[in-house]
């Protein structure tokens, strides 16, 4: 019985599979399923419909309202390893900390600039996603801060480094993760000039310096509310050698303090984690504390 109940499963998970490949849709560049370019419209629709409910003088705060949207995808990672070229995909129907954040900001910046079509979010996407919008493997912003960089040149986001307190800490970068564990990455298999260009990457990044807030001196206090706000991105330093983050997701508010909407490995979804982030991090003795990067709140200039 047991082996039949396994058999089930794995023919399950193979429909399922087939169905997902045989919907897939590639168009302009952009890889996607109906269902992905159904939802993205929903959700700007919801969000169209929430500005006349509320009151013109109440900002929405988008960040915070797409974060919860997404709550409940099932967690996945690798989801842009799918192919041996490089592909701009769109999947709503698995996350991981990146792309959760990602597909959020640029849900965000269509409403922020009045955009409500697929075609709209996937050029926002594109540009979030890749250094200065040009889709390649070499150009995804891999690190997170060169995602944080370059979406900071878009005029998406700003690091926030002060003031002191409580960004008491400085992170010196020392880069090599990508460079020196290649076969983690199939995309590199064939392509030596990748690697090349990557480790050119990482030495631009090596030696930056950047504030953060050590995990230990996180609190529920004024200092914290005026200084983080909900929707706020929050990147987690780490121990780990050759990476700057490990983690990323959206801060938001609790009466008891500090938590972290995030696609969960733990969860195996999208949560708004029912502990503190400091609690949640004195769980995690690899995380060192978190760099917080604001959101663009008004209108941003793109370049298509």
């Amino acid at each position: 019985m047991k082996k039949l109940r396994i058999l089930l499963t794995g023919l399950t998970i193979l429909v399922t599979t087939l169905q997902t490949q045989a919907q897939t849709k590639e168009n302009n560049g952009v890889q996607y399923t109906s269902n992905d370019s159904i939802k993205v419209e929903a959700l700007l629709s919801k969000a169209a419909k929430q500005t006349k409910a509320v009151k013109q003088t109440k900002a929405v705060n988008w960040m915070l309202f797409f974060a919860r949207q997404l709550r409940g995808i099932p967690y996945m990672a690798k989801t842009l390893e799918a192919n041996n070229e490089e592909k701009l995909i769109v999947n709503l129907r698995q996350l991981d900390c990146t792309t959760y954040v990602e597909n959020v900001l640029a849900l965000t910046l269509c409403m922020n600039d009045g955009k409500t079509s697929f075609h709209d979010y996937c050029q926002r996407l594109r540009l979030i996603r890749y250094k200065q919008g040009e889709v390649g493997y070499p150009t995804r912003l891999h690190y997170f801060t060169q995602w944080i960089e370059d979406n900071t040149l878009m005029g998406f986001v700003k690091e926030k480094q002060t003031p002191n307190p409580p960004f008491t800490a400085i992170q010196t970068l020392n880069i090599n993760f990508m460079t020196t564990h290649t076969s983690l990455y199939p995309m590199f298999n064939g392509h030596p000039e990748w690697v090349k260009q990557m480790a050119k990457e990482e030495q631009a990044l090596n030696g930056k310096q950047y504030r953060y807030i050590p995990k230990e001196q996180i609190k529920n206090n004024l200092l914290f509310r005026s200084n983080i706000h909900d929707g706020d991105i929050i990147a987690i330093t780490t121990t780990h050698k050759g990476l700057d983050t490990s983690h990323i997701g959206i801060a938001v508010w609790h009466p008891d303090g500090l938590h972290l909407l995030n696609a969960s490995q733990i969860r195996k979804k999208v949560v708004e984690e029912p502990m503190t982030l400091y609690t949640y991090m004195q769980k995690h003795p690899s995380q060192v504390g978190i760099r917080i990067i604001g959101v663009c709140q008004n209108s941003c200039q793109h370049k298509d």
